[in-house]
């Protein structure tokens, strides 16, 4: 047992040597966050984690997994509460579990990677936890982005909430205004796209990407990625068909929480449908 412990604290202190950048991707959940950090992660001088922060073995704070509302954790003060507690979250020891579990080509890479959607709403905490910090800030359709969520919930094991819809588009609502906050706050340390953006002009993307985290000239942006056990193709926009999904009822329920942040969706980009 001891022989471990000093092994995992060499290998930690060997990380934790190495690492010198630390980039996250704030995102809400089906959002397309999935394909762009498999891609980062793919990169040589990166290190990753096979899952999400937030499900890593040992992480210290709340995990969506564990609560009543995956998918929906941002649309009641309840929920909200729950994962904006700073007390709940333990960085050094996150930190910690995060560098021995991940891996890279590179045993010197230098940029650590992660992502976890409740991670939005924790950039001022996360920036104080770790040194030398970047964000990704992110956003897509929120049409788009509500079929994802009704299809995953509706074919899980998951007690159906109610007005599952109208519960949806207040969760996208919140994470689309703090996502706004974001880019504000931490203008001087983020770059901010959208799914929609990404899909049309990778190349952009991926250069602005480099632009704000040197060391990722690998980064690719076009090849083909497996994402979450369903896709296993190149990177294209999906918006069309998920909004074609949506039910009359699904649309006008959306629409009686998106007409009232007009100008939040413009902001983005988007419109009504």
């Amino acid at each position: 047992m001891e022989a471990a412990t000093q092994s995992a604290s060499t290998l930690y202190d060997q990380r934790a040597s190495a690492i010198r950048h630390h980039l996250f991707l704030l995102c809400p959940n089906n959002s397309g966050s999935t394909f762009l950090s498999q891609a980062i992660g793919r990169c040589s001088k990166v290190w990753s984690l096979e899952r999400e922060g937030q499900h890593t073995f040992g992480f210290a704070g709340p995990s969506t997994m564990r609560t009543k509302w995956p998918l929906i954790w941002a649309a009641s003060e309840e929920s909200l509460s729950h994962f904006t507690d700073s007390a709940a979250y333990d960085w050094q020891r996150n930190k910690r579990v995060w560098y021995l579990q991940a891996t890279a080509e590179d045993p010197a890479a230098s940029v650590f990677i992660t992502k976890a959607p409740p991670f939005l709403m924790l950039a001022d905490d996360l920036r104080a936890a770790f040194a030398n910090t970047s964000f990704i800030i992110m956003v897509r359709n929120p049409y788009a982005a509500l079929e994802g969520i009704l299809r995953r919930r509706r074919r899980s094991h998951i007690a159906d909430p109610g007005d599952l819809a109208s519960i949806g588009a207040r969760h996208l609502i919140t994470c689309m205004a703090r996502q706004k906050d974001n880019a504000a706050q931490h203008a001087d340390i983020s770059m901010t796209v959208s799914y929609e953006e990404l899909c049309a002009d990778p190349a952009n993307a991926g250069a602005q990407i480099r632009a704000l985290v040197p060391g990722l000239d690998d980064l690719d942006l076009v090849k083909r990625q497996t994402v979450k056990g369903i896709y296993d193709e190149p990177l294209r926009d999906m918006n069309a068909e998920q909004i074609e999904r949506l039910t009359p009822a699904d649309i006008a329920a959306a629409n009686a929480v998106f007409s009232q942040h007009r100008d939040l969706l413009a902001h983005f980009g988007y419109e009504l449908i």
